[in-house]
């Protein structure tokens, strides 16, 4: 039987950690809202929900994360957590898209009818964005896009969620606003990932970029 699942993500504007047991049971969980600090918040967030499960390494049997898209150096540190964790215990991982993540927490009764559009912001013009029918199954793969594109690439009705629901909601007044706040919540992250992972679908611990990194290179003198 696999123990308990580990979970976490930094890859939005919110920072968050949980492990459940192997019934799917909340044993634990922390959350904190940042933009930045992620490398100084995101291990003694891991070891606090740990210790408060009253777990050991041992009795952890997956290690759940988001891939993206996200933020650049939210992944870049959720990630190597996760492969670091996961050497040193030999624990599987289980890697699925922040956009799937943030869907899952979506209630069924506000989907209803609707094609859910997941939203995350990438600090930058575009939002990353993808779509899913009333029981979650994607209509297509992540992308990155304008807000004021969204309108022709998904036809309504829309429920918005993600933390990039501010940027797009003046160009989609017909849309209705999720009552789950923007960024993803590590408890039904760990149910995905634990879902994932038996059925075979995992992803690796492998960061999904829309666009490459803002990266500026040195002018040879």
């Amino acid at each position: 039987m696999m123990g308990a699942t580990l979970a976490f993500d930094c890859a939005t504007s919110r920072c968050s950690a949980a492990v459940l047991d192997s019934e799917g049971r909340v044993l634990a969980s922390r959350e904190v809202v940042t933009a930045r600090g992620h490398a100084e918040i995101l291990l003694p967030m891991i070891e606090t929900v740990r210790t408060e499960a009253g777990l050991d390494w041992n009795d952890v049997g997956l290690i759940g994360v988001g891939v993206g898209p996200g933020s650049f150096t939210g992944l870049r540190i959720g990630l190597a957590t996760a492969r670091g964790l996961a050497l040193a215990g030999g624990i599987p991982v289980a890697g699925v898209t922040t956009t799937e993540a943030l869907a899952w927490a979506v209630p069924a009764e506000e989907r209803k009818g609707r094609t859910l559009l997941v939203l995350i912001d990438g600090k930058r013009d575009d939002l990353f964005m993808q779509g899913f029918d009333s029981d979650l199954h994607p209509l297509g793969e992540p992308l990155a896009a304008l807000p004021e594109a969204i309108a022709a690439l998904f036809p309504g009705p829309l429920l918005l969620a993600g933390d990039g629901v501010v940027r797009a909601a003046p160009f989609l007044p017909d849309a209705v606003l999720s009552s789950v706040d923007g960024g993803v919540d590590a408890v039904p992250l760990a149910r995905l990932a634990a879902c994932r992972h038996a059925e075979g679908r995992a992803l690796p611990p492998a960061p999904l970029y829309l666009r490459p990194p803002d990266v500026t290179l040195a002018q040879p003198a």
